[in-house]
């Protein structure tokens, strides 16, 4: 009998405030470009009040890799904390509305629905401060195990990997998978994850991780190497399949002795790269899903990451279903 879900992903559940900056504000606030940096609630408000006008929508990693799947007609389920507030509300409906299973339970108490500052600078890129609110609520008791077990593929995003109790969801969530002879991909996320937790996201990826997400500044420091051939090299040997973003030059993919580079895309109306890796993990792995060679998946992830970057927002904004089609 199919798994009632070709993925399931597990994440920080976060809504997002997404407003254009100048690289002189990063400056003033010593903020590095390009990286995501972790703030209180406090922290998060005093940058706020300098900010212009933003957009607000419901984001997280995983979520977005999640929302991405949904758009393409995957079957698709997610898992991640958040409080009964008013973001709380808005991330429930957003994922929901995607037609995307969330059973995860609400909390009353405690610290508020997580919310990430996206400031986006004139060339795109973006930085981010995260306060990370219920989101390190997330515990081995809300991995409901036969969501899990319905899951071709479990999705776990790197940034959840501070919290211990979240640590020890993501390992339950990997052994019932295991167990059940189901997938697990993991999103390194963010290099400055990989430096704070090298040696243990190392053992995971070596121990428990079947699919591999990552970009060249990730898979270069788990591997301590200048190298990206050498990182994917490596990874190769890890992971039963790697997929190493790299930006307009495209990605590396790895498969047991298959290894290819796929080609970007050109992208003529480049705006705001928040969750280009977030999408490109979303069409490999519904490629992935549909039996797609790893070189289709590749070259999916290509065209999504591709589609999402053209607008300001880390999730789709069109039908991607019939985007897809459209670019077949």
């Amino acid at each position: 009998m199919a798994n009632k879900y070709d993925v399931l992903g597990i994440g920080n559940a976060i809504v997002d405030v997404l407003t254009h900056v100048t690289d002189d504000f990063l400056v003033s606030e010593n903020l590095t470009k390009g990286s995501m940096t972790l703030v209180s609630e406090q922290e998060a408000a005093n940058i706020y009040e300098k900010l212009g006008q933003g957009i607000e929508c419901s984001g997280g990693s995983a979520a977005n890799t999640i929302a991405g799947l949904a758009s393409m007609g995957s079957r698709t389920s997610y898992m991640g904390k958040v409080k009964d507030d008013q973001l709380g509300t808005v991330f429930q409906h957003d994922i929901k509305s995607l037609g995307t299973h969330f059973g995860t339970s609400a909390e009353n108490n405690g610290p508020s629905t997580a919310h990430c500052l996206v400031l986006v600078t004139p060339d795109a890129e973006r930085t981010m401060c995260t306060y990370l609110g219920a989101c390190v609520n997330l515990t081995e008791d809300d991995i409901d195990e036969q969501t899990v077990r319905d899951a071709n593929i479990i999705y776990l995003e790197g940034y959840l990997w501070d919290p211990e109790p979240a640590k020890a969801a993501f390992r339950k969530a990997i052994k019932i998978a295991h167990d059940a002879g189901n997938k697990v991909a993991l999103s390194l996320s963010d290099s400055f994850c990989v430096g704070r937790h090298h040696a243990e996201f190392l053992a995971l990826v070596k121990d428990g991780v079947d699919i591999l997400f990552a970009n060249e500044d990730e898979i270069k420091m788990l591997y301590a190497t200048d190298d990206v051939n050498e990182a994917a090299l490596q990874a190769q040997q890890d992971c039963h399949i790697a997929a190493i973003t790299c930006g307009a030059k495209g990605c590396i993919v790895t498969h047991a002795d298959e290894i290819g580079h796929v080609q970007g895309r050109n992208v003529e109306k480049l705006v705001d790269t928040t969750g280009a890796g977030d999408l490109f993990a979303a069409g490999f792995l519904h490629a992935l899903s549909n039996g797609r060679s790893i070189g289709e998946c590749g070259a999916l992830g290509n065209l999504v990451a591709g589609e999402v970057i053209t607008h300001l927002g880390a999730r789709p904004d069109i039908d991607l279903k019939k985007f897809v089609e459209d670019n077949a």
